[in-house]
């Protein structure tokens, strides 16, 4: 079946980094547009950064434009966002999503920014 795995978050303070990664199996991962969202408590879920399944253009939120990198690895069935300068307002679960034949969401995993 299709699992999205998140891993990577976790307590950083201000100014610091984090990278996480989306493992996927169980649909043709290199077909897929990916993107990573993001959800603060009390908000809306939002879409932070996506990338085209051949991995050749990307687009980012206004909010982290030049802070954040998304990446992937076809061969690994591995998607990545980079996050650098990290600030509070950056806290929040971080899901993985992928656009396929359906719509597939991961888990979830925290990132936690302090000041």
């Amino acid at each position: 079946q299709v699992q999205l795995v998140e891993s990577g978050g976790g307590l950083v303070q201000a100014g610091g980094s984090l990278r996480l990664s989306c493992a996927a199996s169980g649909f043709t991962f290199s077909s897929a547009v990916m993107n990573w969202y993001r959800q603060a408590p009390g908000k809306e879920r939002e879409l932070v950064a996506v990338i085209t399944s051949a991995g050749d253009n990307t687009n980012y939120a206004e909010s982290v434009k030049g802070r954040f990198t998304i990446s992937r690895d076809n061969a690994k069935n591995t998607m990545y966002l980079q996050m650098n300068s990290l600030k509070p307002e950056d806290t929040a679960v971080y899901y993985c999503n992928a656009v396929a034949r359906f719509r597939y969401w991961g888990q979830g995993t925290q990132v936690t920014v302090s000041s």
